[in-house]
């Protein structure tokens, strides 16, 4: 890079101010990454000092890290510098989250990391997305560059790759607490030549002769000598090379070379992985990288061998390769035990790191000094200096351009409470009514930039004895975390807040004028506090100052990882014995000047810059965020300007510092004694002092005043480093392996440079405090010396309670520690910080984490803020916005998964977002061995946020959760990191005989599944044989004996009847188109003929016309009008299938037949003869056909099956009878009946029951169209009211119409007339399992209008047999019953009781018709089954279909289906199977007869079930799961490819709901089925094609999902 050697600061301000420029110029956008480069280096060539630095690299051998610019990329050399210039911009902004400094593990580890995963192509299939899904959000909230809410790079300068010597390899098991300190104080760690040989492996050591940097003895410490580190001296010049130091690590450093070319293992083969590092993988973990051999093809081969477009990952790919390996030798026994359904536990490694160390000893601190003059109480000190030494300086406030506003003296911050103290106590109600008494809690409400009046509301708060509870400006209703802010005030019985005049005004209001009741807030009475409005008291009134005692002073408060606010009460005298700590540790002096940016109402901001500053008589600058978002440096100024001794601040504000350091060449730091750094504990801190110190050092910065620091709310100052004297060496840094650390264990990092993690210590203990270190989870059990635990504190100087929570206040502030069995070591109480940590050498604390951002995934911790440093080192600047990332992790099928949401730059491609998001997984998958979840990103300026701009965390998850996060881009990974599920199941040898399970069913008590219905009973009268034979001949007898029975009435939307048939009104018509086909059409007999009719009484005449004439009719549902090119193919390939003669049709179906929007779909010219019927001339046939036998074909019944197949079976006259026959007898109908049939009549029992049933048992039909209720949705409820209708039938389509459209509308039903009580069964014709939800919610609504609960039940048929079950009129009720979900899988029944988890209910599907019999069998044995067995249902009986109408008749298909014999056990009868799954329970109901009652249960459809990992899955149940997920779902349908399963859902929400299901769908699909979904597709409501019963057409979706036409709104690949 061309400043190498460039001193900025010595350039000439042209120079200067031209480079400002360009850098605003690349901000902004208006200049590219390579444009700017040029112009810099242009700029600066002059003034380049060659310093010499290590030799060129080869270099040309080395695959560039893979950043998604690395065309552009820096040469590697100069890369901390480079990026920490390129990160800098002129303007910056807020952003981060406040309590931790984001970044900065080394960026070169990671770079590295990806290189590795560079060799083998990641090929990850892009996500497909509608143009208009990722319209980023509406403009006014985009981020203009400059304005705050944003900050790009308040964290921008990557942990500087610290130098970082591996110990020498030690033996494991002497592992002592020094060696994990690494001694070296590293080089200066962002020293860039450094930093970059170590950025890729392949640096090798140079031969020059290079002197090894010899160890300085400590006095202090004594080493053994084979724990000996390398040492190197703390700050080299700059102009001295470090290669030495670096080659001769490297040399220790066991990495082999080719380490970083070869690709990762494949862990799932049997072989041993080839490399150590990776020894925490279970043996048969999920795949994580790739073997070899397939990282190079492009084609891939399914788990069936079958290629697939490599559009589909490699990742999958591999996935689908593991499932198909065996997992282990299957069972012996026959049934699969139910125990093998529990979660997978991943078998524990052991090599697992373990403790070894000896139980730790509590550390204590130096005693606290007792000073003649402290004072008794801290409001005595704050009387004292307001008397004595009033002129004194106590606060300056700064304006928002950083310059000095007003600076309050001592005595007018004191006269200023008193005034205060006095008004809240005597002047807030009418006369004398005092509303606040002495230990009553006030909220305290001041903006950042008003420390002034927060003081004065603090102090005036403690002289009136009340309790001051600081809380943040609330900004509006939709604050995140606002409602917990109200928790708190509920349970602190805050009724009074305290403000300023000018936040009062700003507070959000109610159109009256009134503040807004915000949620979950108590009713708070408002008090202005500035001067104008305070009384002064009378001269004898002083403020009561006792001393200090255990009453809570003040209450801080404190949210925690779940969102809950709660307040921290800090009693009088911790409150004074934390001011004298601090004092004693600080070593405070009075009158020393003071710089504080950190928030002053709580924490250290609080504790150091408002009480002990008071305490000590300090003069306190205070730097508002506001400022510091528009001037970074302010702060640095004030120091200088002020000489200030000691400045309170945080990484960010180093680092904002460092970025903007070069616009001042004066300033001096050299009057800092201490330089506190408030999140000192923060691990990733370390590199941000550094850099700072190694920026500012020139400026006067001496290295020993940096103080990191770790602090709590509960334990408050846990430990501070104290100022170090000049010149002192100073403190060490431990370097850990991350992968000890997951398993919360010390070890120096010896292996994987890349997974190391520097810390720096935070100091000693606090003066008077007692340290431990406690297991984090479970029993306060002391830690060994070399384990993780939580600190715990014992200190007068600690908050006391959550105010108003005893319960949780127990856990937290009254713990006492146990040894290793389990016994108390003493009595004392210690107060838990939250802060994970040990105890270093020499009684140095260090702090690796907290516990809020502890991730506990697959038993291993990792850190929140470690992953979030990973992620913003893999080239982040371009697609995210540092400060606002976050990581929390969701619990998904009984493991935690973590989820990284973070928002995404406005200017962001498709391509960068996704390239950025592929390389965070597998750079967090090399640096921390744990696979992500989700990564979603967010459109800027969308996630939640905390007061000063950090991101809320609780909120941000439980939007997540909701499905309120609005993702523009979304990558899920639950292949790679769910590792539990279950093992697949492996199929039993089929090898086990007939015998063994007729026996093993016997001796298990279990009887062989089987059903039937009654017995159709003998006929009881010849006449009836005769005229029932066929139907043609019943019609023809009815309309001799009773020729004026009407049969059939149609009704139109109104309710109006529109036709009428009499029985000899239909055979006067039925005549007439029999000799229609007989003369216009030529038709012999036995001749196919199709019906082409709207549902009425025209198609029952055209059907008795056909069997008049002898000719066979093909019933086929009309083409609609508007939908031809959709509709009309079906049609013409049911007349191409049937090999039909001739149509009959009406005149607008023969024009629409004809139309020219025809042509456009078929070929109109090659229609088969059409006639119409509408006019036809009254003629009869020479004679009625009479079939030679009852065999022979009565008609064919063709319908479109769920997975898409068009088949028509054959059936004969017998069959015919014998099911009007059964049906009759079922539904007990006679002439006299009544009943109404709302479904489509086109094929299966709705077929029947439109056109035969009625001429069979002589009943009347009510015939209602399902397409008239589009126009009238109550038209079949009032038609049953107003005819009194005691049975009646209906679709699904039609039950679902009426249950959305008239759910609302019972009352205004009710209004007219409508009364249901007369319906006593209404039956759904269906093919499928009983739909309970419809059915329950359909009855449930409408018993408001008098619908018994017992009347709705449910028919089952299927393509073999039309009608197996309908549930007549007599006989029990349809039981229902609760399954186990998970033995439904194994194909096993066990029954649970309802509201079992992982239950699933089941409708009986009806009676079992008279004469039918069903039996269970197992499909791939053809044997009987036991009555708690899921198998196929097969069906005999007389009205069976007589086989499959083929045209070239494949008999061996036709037998299989309707002609086949059992295996064994009864082998002679002939069945039919159905091609349904189901089984059979015995009830405790008694049937008709007097037995017991045995229920036929449907589960589903065989061919739609899904094999996957050796289960059997039903589609609906994974569907219903799915709806349930998100309410934007409006329907969802599921079915698998190349053994992945893919999700398609339609989305009824805004589009931008659709990334928010693409989580959800994939958890709930994971938690109650243990599937893991490959691929989610959302898609437009109504895209899911569903035929004319209601069923989804699950393979006609599939084949438009692959020939890529369904038009997605989104696409996502699980990984």
């Amino acid at each position: 890079m061309a400043d190498r050697g460039v001193d900025l600061s010595a350039l000439p301000k042209e120079v200067r101010d031209q480079l400002a420029e360009l850098d605003l110029e690349l901000s902004e956008g208006d200049i590219t990454q390579k444009g700017y480069e040029k112009k810099r280096t242009k700029l600066l060539a002059p003034f380049i000092i060659h310093t010499p630095v290590e030799p060129p690299r080869k270099n040309d051998a080395q695959p560039s890290a893979p950043s998604s610019s690395s065309s552009h990329a820096p040469p590697p050399s100069s890369s901390s510098r480079y990026r920490e210039r390129r990160s800098r911009r002129t303007h910056r902004s807020g952003g981060t989250r406040d309590d931790r400094y984001r970044s900065d593990i080394h960026t070169e580890a990671v770079q590295a990391a990806l290189a590795k995963h560079k060799e083998e192509k990641m090929a990850l299939p892009m996500p497909t997305k509608r143009r208009s899904t990722y319209v980023q959000s509406p403009i006014e909230t985009r981020t203009p560059p400059d304005s705050s809410s944003g900050s790009e790079d308040e964290t921008s300068v990557r942990r500087q790759s610290s130098v970082v010597a591996p110990a020498p390899p030690v033996n494991p098991n002497l592992q002592s607490p020094d060696s994990w300190i690494n001694r070296t104080v590293q080089g200066s760690s962002t020293s860039s030549s450094a930093s970059s040989t170590l950025s890729h492996g392949e640096a090798k050591p140079q031969p020059q002769s290079q002197p090894q940097p010899q160890p300085q003895p400590q006095p202090q410490l004594q080493y053994k000598p084979q724990y000996q580190p390398l040492y190197q001296p703390h700050h080299q010049p700059h102009e001295q090379p470090h290669t030495a130091a670096v080659t001769d690590m490297l040399a220790h450093s066991r990495i082999a070379p080719s380490e970083n070319s070869a690709p990762p293992p494949d862990v799932t083969a049997v072989a041993p992985p080839s490399r150590g590092s990776r020894v925490d993988l279970p043996s048969n973990a999920v795949v994580r990288g790739m073997s070899r051999g397939q990282s190079r093809s492009s084609m891939m081969e399914t788990a069936d061998g079958v290629p697939v477009n490599s559009r589909v990952s490699t990742k999958i790919q591999q996935l689908l390769n593991t499932l198909k390996r065996p997992k282990r030798p299957p069972l012996s026994e026959f049934f699969t035990d139910d125990s093998e359904e529990i979660v997978e536990v991943p078998q524990v490694d052991p090599n697992t790191p373990k403790p070894e160390g000896r139980q730790i000893i509590p550390v204590k601190g130096e005693p606290l000094g007792v000073v003649s003059n402290w004072p008794p109480a801290l409001q005595a000190a704050l009387a004292r200096w307001g008397a004595t030494q009033g002129k004194s300086p106590a606060l300056t406030a700064l304006d928002i351009t950083g310059k000095p506003l007003y600076t309050l003296t001592y005595g007018k911050l004191w006269s200023r409470s008193v005034k205060l103290a006095y008004t809240l106590l005597n002047k807030l109600g009418a006369k004398n009514e005092q509303i606040l008494k002495p230990g009553d809690r006030v909220a305290l409400v001041y903006p950042n930039s008003d420390p002034g009046m927060f003081w004065v509301a603090f102090y005036g708060c403690l002289l009136a004895e009340v309790i001051p509870v600081p809380i943040e400006v609330p900004l509006s209703r939709k604050d995140a975390g606002i409602s917990q802010v109200g928790f708190l005030l509920g349970s602190c019985g805050v009724g009074l807040a305290l403000t300023s005049e000018i936040c009062l005004k700003g507070l959000p209001k109610t159109p009256t004028g009134e503040i807004l009741q915000f949620k979950g807030w108590p009713r708070l009475k408002w008090v202005v506090t500035d001067s104008k409005y305070l009384t002064k008291p009378s001269k004898d009134w002083q403020p009561h100052i006792p001393t200090a005692n255990t009453d809570p002073a003040y209450i801080e408060y404190k949210a925690s990882k779940d969102g809950t606010v709660v307040g921290v009460a800090v009693s009088k005298v911790a409150m004074l014995t934390h001011c004298q700590a601090l004092t004693q540790a600080c070593n405070y002096c009075e009158g020393e000047t003071l710089v504080n940016v950190l928030d002053f109402k709580k924490d250290m901001g609080l504790w150091h810059g408002v009480l002990t500053a008071v305490m000590n008589r300090i003069h306190t600058i205070s730097v508002p965020y506001a400022v510091m978002k528009a001037c970074p440096l302010s702060w640095v100024q004030r120091v200088h300007i002020h000489k200030a001794r000691i400045a309170l601040v945080k990484c960010r504000d180093l680092h904002w510092a460092m970025m903007a350091h070069r616009d001042q060449r004066d300033t001096s730091l050299a009057s800092l004694r201490m330089l506190i750094v408030a999140d000192g504990a923060n691990p990733w801190s370390v590199s941000s002092c550094d850099a700072f110190l190694n920026v500012f050092q020139s400026h006067g910065l001496k290295p020993e005043v940096i103080c990191p620091c770790a602090t709590s709310p509960e334990a408050m100052t846990v430990a501070i480093r104290r100022p170090g004297v000049p010149g002192a060496p100073l403190p060490a840094r431990a370097i850990l392996s991350m992968g000890g650390l997951s398993h919360g264990v010390i070890r120096v990092n010896t292996e994987d440079k890349n997974s190391a993690l520097t810390v720096q210590d935070v100091g000693h203990v606090m003066p008077g405090a007692l340290m431990c270190i406690v297991k984090a989870d479970g029993p306060p059990q002391l830690c060994k010396t070399d384990e993780i635990g939580e600190i715990i504190v014992n200190s007068r100087a600690g908050g006391n309670m959550y105010y108003g929570l005893p319960g949780v206040t127990k856990n937290t502030f009254e713990v006492i520690p146990v040894n290793a069995n389990g016994v108390p070591i003493g009595e004392i109480p210690f107060v838990r910080s939250g802060l994970l940590g040990f105890v270093g050498p020499g009684s140095l604390i260090f702090v690796v984490g907290k516990i809020e951002g502890l991730l506990m995934v697959s038993g291993r911790r990792h850190n929140a803020d470690d992953l979030v440093a990973t992620a913003l080192a893999v080239e982040p600047v371009k697609t995210v916005y540092r400060g606002r990332i976050t990581v929390f992790s969701v619990t998904v099928f009984y493991d935690e998964r973590v989820v990284i949401v973070a928002e995404q730059r406005p200017d962001a491609s498709e391509e960068d977002s996704f390239q950025w998001m592929s390389r965070v997984l597998q750079a967090i998958d090399s640096i921390h061995q744990v696979g992500l979840y989700c990564l979603a990103l967010v459109p800027a300026n969308t996630l939640p946020k905390t007061p000063l701009g950090g991101i809320h965390i609780s909120d941000t998850k439980q939007f997540f959760l909701d499905g309120n996060l609005h993702p523009c881009n979304i990558l899920m990974c639950p292949h790679t990191c769910v590792t539990n599920l279950p093992k697949p199941r492996q199929k039993q040898p089929v090898g086990v005989g007939p015998a063994s399970v007729m026996v093993g069913n016997l001796v298990a008590g279990k009887r062989i599944a089987q059903a039937a219905g009654r017995d159709l009973g003998m006929i009881e009268d010849q006449d009836l044989v005769r005229k029932h034979q066929y139907l043609s001949e019943a019609l023809h007898w009815r309309a001799q004996t009773d020729p004026d029975h009407v049969l059939f009435v149609l009704l139109n939307a109104k309710g109006v009847t529109v036709g009428t048939a009499t029985c000899v009104q239909l055979h006067k018509r039925a005549e007439k188109i029999a000799a229609a086909l007989t003369e216009k059409g030529s038709i012999n007999t036995g001749e196919n003929v199709v019906l082409l009719y709207p549902p009425g009484i025209d198609l029952i005449a055209a059907f008795y016309g056909c069997l008049y004439a002898g000719c066979v009719p093909v019933n086929v549902r009309p083409p609609h009008p508007q939908n031809l090119a959709a509709t009309l193919p079906t049609v013409r390939m049911i007349i191409d299938v049937s090999k039909a003669a001739c149509i009959l049709t009406t005149q607008n179906l023969m024009r629409t037949l004809r139309s020219k929007d025809a042509a456009a779909s078929v070929n109109i010219k090659t229609w088969p003869t059409i006639i119409d019927t509408d006019d036809l001339p009254r003629r009869r046939p020479p004679q009625i056909y009479k079939p030679p036998t009852a065999e022979m074909i009565a008609y064919l019944d063709f319908s479109v099956s769920t997975t898409g197949m068009l088949t028509g079976v054959k059936i004969s006259h017998a069959a015919v009878s014998a099911l009007c026959r059964s049906i009759k007898l079922q539904c007990e109908l006679y002439s006299s009946r009544q009943i109404a049939i709302c479904l489509d009549p086109y094929c299966g029992l709705g077929f029947v029951l439109w056109c035969l049933a009625s001429v069979y048992s002589g009943h009347q039909s009510i015939l209602i169209p399902p397409f008239e209720l589009e126009s009238c949705l109550s038209l079949w409820l009032s038609t049953l009211s107003q005819y009194r209708v005691r049975d009646t039938f209906c679709s699904y389509s039609v039950m679902e119409l009426c249950t959305k459209g008239l759910g609302t509308q019972t009352e205004l039903l009710k209004a007219r007339g409508v009364n249901l009580s007369c319906v006593r069964s209404c039956v759904v014709i269906a093919e499928e399992r009983p739909r309970l939800a419809l059915t329950h919610s359909f009855s449930k609504l409408f018993k408001d209008v008098g619908l018994s609960s017992r009347a709705v039940s449910t028919a089952f048929g299927s393509r073999v047999n039309l009608a197996i079950c309908l549930q007549g009129t007599t006989g029990p009720d349809p039981c229902t019953v609760y399954v186990d979900m998970k033995s439904l899988r194994h194909d096993r029944v066990r029954l649970v009781e309802r509201g079992a988890p992982q239950s699933l209910p089941l409708m009986e599907s009806g009676k079992i018709l008279p004469g039918v019999r069903v039996i269970i069998v197992n499909p791939e044995t053809k044997g009987p089954l036991g009555d708690s067995h899921l198998g196929e249902i097969w069906v005999n009986s007389p009205h069976s279909a007589s086989g499959y109408y083929t045209i070239y008749g494949e008999e061996s298909l036709q037998a299989n289906h309707f002609n086949t014999k059992l295996s064994f056990g009864d082998p002679q009868t002939l069945w039919a199977r159905t091609g349904y799954l189901g089984f059979v329970k015995r009830t405790e109901l008694l049937d008709a007869s007097g037995d017991r009652h045995d229920a036929l249960f449907v589960v589903g459809s065989l061919d739609e079930t899904l094999e996957l990992r050796g289960l059997r899955y039903h589609p609906i149940d994974i569907e219903t799961s799915v709806s349930r997920a998100h309410r934007s779902i409006a329907e969802s349908a599921v079915f698998t490819w190349t053994n992945l399963l893919v999700v398609v859902s339609e989305l009824c929400g805004s589009e931008q709901d659709a990334l928010d299901l693409v989580p959800l769908i994939t958890n709930v699909v994971l938690e109650e089925h243990h599937l893991i979904v490959g691929v989610v597709v959302i898609v437009d409501p109504g895209v899911i094609p569903i035929n004319s019963r209601g069923e989804k057409q699950r393979m006609h979706l599939r084949d438009s999902f692959l020939a890529d036409q369904l038009d997605p709104i989104y696409v996502a690949y699980n990984m």
